[in-house]
Formats: structure tokens, C-alpha cells, sequence
């Protein structure tokens, strides 16, 4: 089940020139299902990650930051291969074996360095890497490349997922047009302490050196590390942005007059990924989105909207529409703001005004709550009275099949 999530359409999903992509079965997990992907770029091509803050942070996630850290010692980034069924974390030395190996294959087959490859890994945590299978169908998925394979490509990430969630923009800049298009997987597992699941946005603008790799934490920060699902921080978390600069759009500075016009682009297309995971976060009925306004800083404002998304209480009743509201100011209140006056906090439910100054509105109605709690996509907003910070994020309920979901993943 997902919260209003159409699925994506093939011929909306625009190429990026200078950016391929190849499928195949490896059988890493399951049979006769699209499991591995390698994605090619043009010479000359940028590329900056984020990941995981998890300490035991998978192998693949150790490789790449690694590959990233000393790019251009052996030449620029130009391939990424990424597999599904199993996450190659908590797998010590032969795992980090088994990483450097992958690499090392597909760089055979596309006659690069290895250190020119990223991999990923998603899937089951703490068991041994197939390497065995992943090698064998590396040349399949080289032979796959071309630049239409996005809706493939998203399929071949998926894990509890229940469709691909991929999209495209496009933007019209004083010095041409920039093309974007992204992928993502994600449905449990999914908390803010990074990017918090896999993405790849791939754009043909180009940049500056460096640049590339400030707006790639920026985006992050905007989306991906904005949403919340379960809590639970995954081992493998990366958000990658790659850039062709295979268009007539060259930024060479943040005061470039394209530069916020494709940030902007590229921050739009990032939320809506991250958004797609929330509306497929497993067992999910409801996608709801906590505003908190009037923080002294963004910070403070992050703390109370990551308290209340994180909520087992509060999207438990979410979840049953109960508008036992309380659980939210609870929530509030040990989000960790030391000096928090509570008689100036507000808290509104869609277009129902709950909480005023600290306590029930006068004139607030359990009915009117019901009401507004029965619906698949709610609002929360909280006005905390100190100040003009502000900051977004968006989660879901949790219900019956989150845990029968993930008390049978492994099967």
C-alpha cells in the first residue's frame, strides 16, 4: 500500500546526456529479478556523495567514500554499480574484500581504473556478499547500458519497496536548458542522519570543482535528511549527485545567475524522492508532514519536528486516527529545548486549531480532529512563539504490517 503515490511513467522520465545505465539478474536474493545496475558517465564528469553517520557502515559505503576522498589520483569517478538482496555491512574484511572486488571487475569490463568505480550495496545486513554471482553478471549489465533505462534502473534497487520511485525536471536557465533526472529506494530503515536510504540524481549542468559537493549537502539537507519512517538509521545511506556537463549550462559560481536556478530544480526533485519513500513507508496509511515555525534557530526547530515524526505514540494514533493529541505535545516537550515556554507553543491539525498557549483551545472539538486524522495526507503545524526559524519534515504512521513486514524480511 502507498499514500497517493502514482507510479512513475517511462517516457516522462528524461535522459541526461552523457549518463547510462545497465541492468541485469544476478539472483543475488531471488531469481529472475533485476538486481544489479551499473551506471556510466562521460570524461570529465562530476560526482559528490553523503552518507551514512552509522558507525558500522557497510563496506560498500567505506569504498566509496574512500574512491571520492582521492578522486582524481587515479582519474575522475566514472562509474557506479549497485546491487539489491543483500547490504554487505557487518561483514568485516571480506566484505570489504568482496567491495574492492566488484570494482575491480567492472573496471576490467569498461577498461577503467578501479578506483574510478563506486559501489552500493542494499539489502540484508550481516551476511556474506555473492560476489561469485555479482561478477558473473557485471558484463550482462555493461551490455544493458543506455540512457532510457531510468524506470529499469529504479526497479533494479528496490528492496521492501513496493514500485520504482524515480523523476525528472527540466530547467530553463539564462545560458540554456539543464535536465534532471533521479532515482531513489527506500521503505523502512529510514531516519535523518544523512540521506537515509539510496538515491542517485543525475543532471548534464556542469560545475566548478567543488562546488558540486557543497550543494550535494545542501540538498541532502533539504530533502532526504527531512524524512523519518521508523527511526532506525540503515548502514548503506548514500545520496549521490552526478553531473555531466554535457549541456550549455557551465556554473562556475554560487553568484553564477543558473547557479540558484538549478539548485532549486535539483532541491524540488530531491523532495519529491524523498517523499515518494515516506508514501511507501511499509505498512504506511497516512503521509503526514510536521511544521515547526517560530524556533529561535532551524536547529531547535529540527529537534521538535524529528521528536514528533519520530513519534511510536504519536503514529500509532495517526495511524488508527485516535486524535489522542497529547502524545504530540508530549513529544514537543522532550525534543530537548531546555528553555522551551510552553505557554507559547501552538499546534494546529490540518485547519484545526488543538493547542493554544500550552494548552487545549477553548474552542477545539475531538470531533473536528477526527476528522481531520481520517484523512490520507495531514498536516502538523507547531508554533513554537520564539522566534522566525522554521523547518519541514515529512513521516508516515505506523501500523500492523510495519511489523509483519519486517518480521518476515529475511524470507
Amino acid at each position: 500500500m502507498t499514500v497517493n503515490l502514482p507510479l512513475p511513467q517511462k517516457n516522462e522520465l528524461k535522459p541526461v546526456k552523457g549518463f547510462q545505465m545497465g541492468i541485469a539478474e544476478a539472483g543475488i536474493k531471488k531469481a529472475n529479478r533485476k538486481d544489479l545496475l551499473v551506471m556510466t558517465l562521460a570524461p570529465g564528469s562530476q560526482v559528490a556523495g553523503v552518507f551514512t553517520l552509522n558507525r558500522f557502515c557497510a563496506a560498500p559505503v567505506q569504498v566509496c567514500r574512500e574512491h571520492l576522498a582521492h578522486e582524481g589520483k587515479h582519474g575522475d569517478i566514472r562509474a557506479l554499480v549497485v546491487n539489491t538482496g543483500n547490504a554487505n555491512a557487518g561483514t568485516g574484511e571480506e566484505g570489504m574484500q568482496h567491495a574492492l572486488e566488484t570494482c575491480a571487475a567492472l573496471a576490467k569490463d569498461l577498461k577503467l581504473n578501479p578506483e574510478q568505480i563506486l559501489p552500493f550495496s542494499t539489502g540484508v545486513i550481516l551476511e556474506p556478499l555473492p560476489i561469485k554471482k555479482i561478477v558473473a553478471a557485471l558484463p550482462k549489465a555493461v551490455a544493458n547500458l543506455g540512457e532510457d533505462h531510468w524506470f529499469d534502473a529504479a526497479e533494479a534497487i528496490m528492496t521492501t519497496d513496493t514500485q520504482p520511485k524515480a523523476t525528472s525536471t527540466s530547467v530553463q536557465t539564462p545560458a540554456g536548458v539543464v535536465t534532471i533526472t533521479g532515482i531513489c529506494k527506500g521503505a523502512g530503515m529510514i531516519h535523518p542522519n544523512m540521506a537515509t536510504m539510496l538515491g542517485f540524481i543525475a543532471t548534464d549542468a556542469g560545475f566548478a570543482p567543488g562546488l558540486l559537493r557543497g550543494l550535494t549537502q545542501e540538498v541532502a539537507d533539504q530533502s532526504f535528511n527531512a524524512i523519518t519512517i521508523d527511526g532506525d538509521t540503515s548502514t548503506n545511506d548514500s545520496f549521490i549527485m552526478m553531473a555531466t556537463g554535457q549541456s550549455l549550462v557551465q556554473i562556475e559560481s554560487i553568484s553564477d545567475p543558473s547557479y540558484a536556478m538549478v539548485k532549486e530544480a535539483l532541491v524540488s526533485l530531491a523532495r519529491k524522492l524523498a517523499q515518494m519513500i515516506v508514501r511507501d513507508g511499509e505498512g504506511a496509511t497516512k503521509f503526514m508532514t510536521i511544521e515547526v515555525v517560530g524556533g529561535k534557530t532551524v536547529e531547535e526547530c529540527r529537534l521538535v519536528a524529528t521528536a514528533v515524526s519520530h513519534s511510536p505514540l504519536v503514529k500509532t494514533a495517526f495511524f488508527a486516527s485516535d486524535p489522542n493529541l497529547g502524545r504530540i505535545l508530549a513529544a514537543i516537550g522532550y525534543a530537548g529545548i531546555a528553555d522551551l515556554e510552553v505557554s507559547g507553543v501552538q499546534l494546529w491539525l490540518g485547519d484545526v486549531w488543538v493547542a493554544k498557549n500550552g494548552g487545549r483551545n477553548p474552542d477545539y472539538q475531538e470531533a473536528d480532529g477526527q476528522r481531520v486524522m481520517q484523512e490520507p495526507e495531514i498536516t502538523i503545524k507547531i508554533d513554537l512563539g520564539r522566534g522566525n526559524a522554521t523547518q519541514t519534515m515529512w513521516t508516515c504512521d505506523l501500523s500492523h504490517d510495519y511489523v509483519s513486514i519486517n518480521a518476515d524480511y529475511r524470507s
